[in-house]
């Protein structure tokens, strides 16, 4: 009893101590609860911040898409605007200016401006006036000055690069044109916008023109007070009198395109600046998209931390009742052995007692016939007790195996089942629970906002598959009719082709009939005036009866040429043509050989100036290598072959003879004199030495 009083008193204490660890766990399950609850709330904050984050980035991405497929479509227009520009300039300028751009930058020169077609703007109803005013002038390069025009014109060639014309600025002189205040023109140049020092080109180039209403006003103002003037339209009356106009086809207008050109570089670099700041913002989101994305990798790791330990926690809490129940059941099995050992200790008590009652009697050998009686009728009722004893027993025995049993499906079933329910039910409690609540409805929304989009999709591609449908059911129909007017064409081509060919035969026919016809007419020859008038009225069998009567009458005259008036006229103007053409031939003869003198005599002269100079030169220098000696050159000629010495006197050159030819000239004889006394020697009567000296 003692020991069992013991084990009692320990499972007890066990019982307390896991009593108060279960509490403690309790309590600490508790914070953690409201630890997870606050970790949930902000994980719920940081979830709506990063979703309102990815929204706003969603619409910046769509913004960037629209802003950039807008810059891709500037740039396609930028491009067949230059394209234009370039097949609307001509060849040679539009390689020029390419040449000038690309010396500007590789060597880096400052100070051009650029042509007057990019520094010019206006309205686009001036822009036919200003073209034509200004010509190609529209492709003059203005610079600062002509240090810079000089600089770049060396360049251009050295390199081959084309020709360009420059507008130095600090050369360019603007005249000085007085124009009068009127309400039928306007100077040409207000309606011009440039920058202030570009002033002077502009003035240069349009200074002297005037708008007009119309060409009338146009010629009157022209004309009293000597201006320039030009009509929206282009046509133009010069101060002189002379005017230009007719149709200008302002679609290829350059003008156009240099605005179409500019107006799509600005807004390309606004859309670009815009296209950078959105990047940056998108910078700036992505960057607190990861902060937030860092934050709550962090913030669920530190609650699956905490759930982890909760959730242990739990287990402790679980295990510790488990084992607090297993303990109370051993306790209360201790409790009802130590109650049994305490009847028994009782009943051995009793008996003990009853034993010591039947000590303190006399033994008697026999029974007496009452006790006979009672023994006889309790033996039977010992048996039936017996009985019902071991039936009891079994029954006992069936009962704690059902029990056992019980047991068993009550401990792996109901209890894991409870406990189950218990979590579920201590989950509910939970303070997190509110808050995961709230998580799930939130997403629940983000979900339905996303079905809602995807279904707004959906429906819009549905709805455009059915117009689609519409349209593919349409061009069938049309491609149906088509086939079956084209049948029809083919058919109607078929009958066409087969009357065609009905006509062409016919035609063929009467091609040769006409043939025919028209060899029996020039076989009839020339006809009076009157003939067609005469025979006009008359019928066919008429003026077969007239043809048969003519035709017998000709035959009296077939040995006559019936041709000779036409052989005659056409012999003629033959004559006269033949004529003409020897007059032309005399005419052309005379000159070429008035030609043919005057080259002669021009040939001759460059021949006897050109020798008189080198026989003036052979002089001088023989005379300077042969002290006292003297030389002269004399010239050959055919005509007469002497030796006339041409340049004794004079060096001027002669009067050519009209007859002579370069042919008359045979050659050049030298007479020389080493001692300028006697006469001359000519090469064959000079020694070796002398020789080498002339030559």
């Amino acid at each position: 009893e003692s020991l069992l009083q013991d084990e009692s008193q320990k499972l007890k204490d066990e019982i307390n101590k896991l009593t108060n660890h279960i509490e403690s766990r309790r309590s600490e399950s508790s914070k953690l609860e409201a630890v997870l609850a606050d970790k949930q709330k902000n994980h719920n904050d940081f979830t709506k911040q990063k979703n309102a984050l990815q929204d706003e980035r969603k619409s910046f991405w769509k913004e960037e898409n629209s802003v950039t497929a807008e810059i891709d479509r500037l740039k396609e227009d930028l491009v067949k605007a230059q394209k234009s520009l370039d097949h609307a300039t001509p060849g040679d300028i539009r390689r020029g200016l390419n040449s000038v751009s690309r010396i500007i930058r590789d060597h880096g020169i400052g100070g051009v401006f650029g042509p007057v077609l990019e520094l010019v703007d206006c309205e686009e109803k001036f822009f036919t006036a200003v073209e034509v005013t200004a010509g190609n002038s529209l492709f003059h390069v203005v610079v600062e000055n002509d240090d810079i025009s000089t600089r770049i014109i060396q360049v251009l060639t050295r390199e081959k690069g084309g020709r360009v014309t420059f507008i130095p600025l600090n050369r360019v002189h603007a005249p000085n044109v007085n124009v009068p205040q009127s309400s039928d023109f306007v100077p040409l140049l207000k309606k011009l916008k440039f920058r202030a020092e570009h002033r002077r080109a502009f003035e240069q180039v349009f200074g002297r023109t005037v708008i007009c209403r119309d060409l009338e006003t146009a010629t009157r103002v022209a004309r009293s007070n000597s201006l320039d003037c030009i009509t929206l339209d282009g046509d133009q009356v010069a101060k002189k009198g002379g005017m230009t106009g007719g149709f200008y086809d302002s679609r290829r207008s350059r003008l156009k395109f240099v605005k179409v050109i500019r107006d799509n570089k600005a807004e390309i670099e606004k859309k670009t600046a815009h296209l950078e700041n959105v990047g940056k913002k998108l910078k700036d989101i992505d960057k607190k998209i990861t902060d937030l994305i860092t934050k709550h990798q962090q913030m669920d790791a530190e609650r699956d931390h905490a759930k982890s330990e909760l959730e242990q926690f739990k287990a402790d809490i679980a295990s510790a009742t488990k084992q607090k129940g297993s303990l109370e059941k051993a306790l209360a099995k201790k409790e009802k052995s130590l109650a049994n050992i305490r009847n028994q200790i009782e009943q051995i008590q009793s008996g003990i007692a009853m034993k010591n009652d039947e000590m303190g009697t006399e033994l008697i050998d026999q029974l007496t016939l009452e006790e006979r009686d009672l023994l006889s009728r309790l033996n039977p009722e010992i048996t039936r007790l017996k009985e019902k004893f071991l039936s009891c027993k079994n029954s006992r025995i069936e009962i704690e195996t059902r029990k056992e049993e019980l047991e068993n499906n009550l401990s792996t079933n109901l209890m894991r089942r409870q406990k189950e329910l218990e979590a579920i039910i201590s989950s509910a409690d939970s303070k997190t629970l509110p808050v995961e609540v709230e998580a799930k409805e939130q997403e629940l929304k983000e979900s339905k906002r996303t079905l809602d989009e995807a279904t707004t999709v959906l429906k819009a591609n549905v709805d455009a598959i059915n117009a689609h449908t519409r349209q593919m059911e349409q061009l069938k129909k049309q491609r149906d009719d088509l086939k079956a007017l084209e049948a029809n064409l083919e058919q109607t081509v078929q009958d066409g082709a087969k009357d065609l060919e009905q006509l062409m035969s016919s035609r063929s026919t009467y091609l040769v009939k006409q043939d025919e016809c028209m060899k029996k007419i020039r076989d009839l020859g020339s006809l009076p005036a009157d003939a067609f008038e005469t025979y006009k009225r008359k019928n066919k069998k008429q003026l077969q009866k007239l043809l048969y009567d003519c035709n017998e009458q000709l035959k009296q005259f077939s040995h006559v040429n019936q041709k000779a008036l036409d052989q005659y006229v056409n012999f003629t103007e033959q004559r006269e043509q033949l004529q003409r053409r020897r007059a032309e031939l005399d005419a052309g003869d005379e000159k070429i050989r008035e030609l043919i003198s005057v080259l002669d005599q021009r040939k001759d002269e460059s021949i006897e100036r050109t020798f008189k100079g080198v026989a003036r030169h052979f002089r001088e220098v023989f005379s300077e290598l042969v002290q006292g000696g003297h030389g002269y050159l004399v010239m050959m000629k055919k005509k007469d072959g002497d030796a006339g010495d041409d340049d004794m006197d004079e060096d001027a050159p002669r009067e050519a003879d009209p007859e002579g030819r370069i042919e008359k000239y045979i050659g050049v004889k030298v007479k020389v004199s080493f001692t300028g006394k006697g006469e001359t020697q000519s090469m064959k009567q000079l020694s070796g030495g002398q020789k080498t000296v002339v030559a």
